[in-house]
């Protein structure tokens, strides 16, 4: 029989979250302004108010749940063969290390870290996806990625200049950005050396407004292209 780590027993609540659990219905009913963030605020103020003897009648039901949790999960634990066993530790650990980078993400995103450059591609759906046939998102992708593909390579040179000067904003951010973190006392957040890309020549930079309107005009050949051709196909 195949186990999943779905049938281990759930950990009991703290007494802190029985109380949330128990009385999120009565402090709605007497707020129902508030959004969820500030109930919560108010249920935590509440918590922190409730005379002692009654958070030590939470505590105890957490208690009597705790002990019950730990027989179910020595009775758990008996049934798994060591391949079973095994499974389920590799499963919980994935788990971890998904929701651990997670996390991360989202602390980074708190912290400001720069968006990553764009490819070429990539600026070149963003520009004409909204224009692009398909029912779907997925269609308008797929078809993006062959008009994409049939670009010749002095139609793409905007694009892909578009990016190099991307790169070279991202790397000028970046450099901002971990000297703030030094500042923070986060030199964990640091890229290393190996990481940096080399240095981008001013000339690069100076490329910018020349490659935007160079950009600017292969969409509108390829507006004109499309009318065109649809034209084209009514006459017929």
């Amino acid at each position: 029989r195949r186990i999943s780590s779905h049938e281990r027993p759930k950990r009991p609540l703290t007494a802190y979250f029985r109380f949330l659990k128990e009385n999120h219905s009565v402090f709605r009913q007497k707020n129902p302004e508030m959004t969820n963030m500030e109930l919560v605020k108010k249920m935590a103020g509440a918590w922190k108010e409730l005379p002692v003897s009654e958070k030590q009648a939470y505590e105890e039901a957490r208690k009597t749940d705790w002990q019950r949790y730990e027989e179910q999960l020595a009775a758990y634990k008996a049934q798994l063969s060591p391949a079973e066993a095994a499974a389920l530790k590799e499963e919980r650990r994935r788990r971890l290390a998904k929701r651990r980078l997670f996390r991360e993400k989202r602390e980074l995103t708190v912290l400001g870290k720069p968006k990553r450059p764009r490819s070429g591609f990539n600026i070149f759906v963003s520009e004409n996806f909204q224009e692009s046939e398909g029912i779907s998102p997925t269609a308008k992708l797929k078809r993006l990625f062959e008009d994409w593909r049939k670009l010749s390579s002095s139609q793409k040179q905007p694009y892909l200049q578009l990016a190099e000067d991307d790169k070279v904003r991202y790397e000028n951010e970046m450099k901002s950005w971990e000297a703030k973190m030094v500042e923070l006392g986060r030199e964990d957040l640091i890229r290393s050396r190996k990481q940096r890309p080399k240095e981008k020549t001013t000339e690069t930079v100076k490329k910018t407004a020349e490659t935007v309107k160079k950009a600017e005009t292969a969409k509108a050949s390829s507006r004109e292209t499309k009318t065109k051709l649809k034209s084209k196909k009514s006459e017929e």
